[in-house]
């Protein structure tokens, strides 16, 4: 099963390499030039297939990337988002992480290397080849009312799902991998983003604060999620503190 990935890319010449790597390494691609026509896609409803990611360009003409990426997280989608950026529009990526993108890379980039993030993005976003494959799967983790089926890469809180992000899925899994543990900032950016990754202590911030909004009841005294001031935070899946 081949995942959909819709590229946003306003250079020609960037889109058609993207297009042709992708389709070689076995993905179905779009490739769009300009941020309007990829919300039209993106937001077109059941009449079309989903994407399992986006690629985006941060500076595109009229609605830039990070004006689609805005848009898609307030949609609730929790499609992956690895952004493109050229190196001087640094500072642009930390807007972007926070508004709930997955990964990034700047340009210019190595193919090989551009194609490993897609791949673990992909992983990442747990879609499953349909069909018995043998694959014994763990059972679901259950604190109280919110319950992480890690294998099923899917939350339900009081029995409804929470549509998360990628990191969002990925911290939460972590978290409840490791109840009561207590993770530093530097340690989350590893395990979550990957060490390569040069992110900064406020990514992790941001992420958390999104996450508590989704699961928590009372966001500003979290039951689950909580602060290890001066240290990081850490994942209280009873009762208790």
């Amino acid at each position: 099963m081949s995942n959909r990935i819709l590229c946003v890319e306003d250079n020609p010449e960037i889109g058609g390499l993207l297009t042709e790597a992708l389709a070689g390494a076995g993905h179905a691609c779009d490739w769009v030039r300009d941020g309007e026509a990829a919300l039209a896609l993106l937001t077109a409803g059941a009449e079309r297939p989903r994407y399992d990611l986006v690629m985006l360009d941060l500076m595109l003409p009229g609605v830039d990337g990070l004006e689609v990426c805005r848009r898609l997280r307030e949609r609730d989608d929790p499609t992956p988002v690895l952004m493109v950026t050229a190196k001087a529009a640094i500072r642009d990526v930390v807007v972007g992480l926070e508004l709930g993108a997955d990964d990034y890379v700047t340009k210019p980039f190595a193919m090989p290397i551009l194609l490993a993030r897609v791949q673990a993005l992909l992983r990442r976003g747990g879609r499953r080849p349909a069909g018995d494959d043998g694959i014994t799967e763990a059972a679901p983790l259950a604190f109280g009312p919110l319950v992480v089926d890690i294998d099923r890469h899917r939350v339900t809180l009081e029995g409804r799902p929470v549509r998360l992000t990628g990191k969002e899925f990925a911290l939460l899994a972590l978290f409840a991998r490791h109840p009561g543990h207590g993770f530093t900032r530097g340690e989350l950016l590893d395990r979550v983003w990957g060490e390569e990754f040069d992110g900064y202590d406020h990514t992790v911030n941001t992420h958390i604060n999104r996450l508590r909004n989704k699961i928590e009841a009372d966001p500003a005294r979290p039951r689950f999620i909580q602060t290890l001031w001066g240290v990081g935070y850490r994942f209280v899946g009873d009762e208790g503190p």
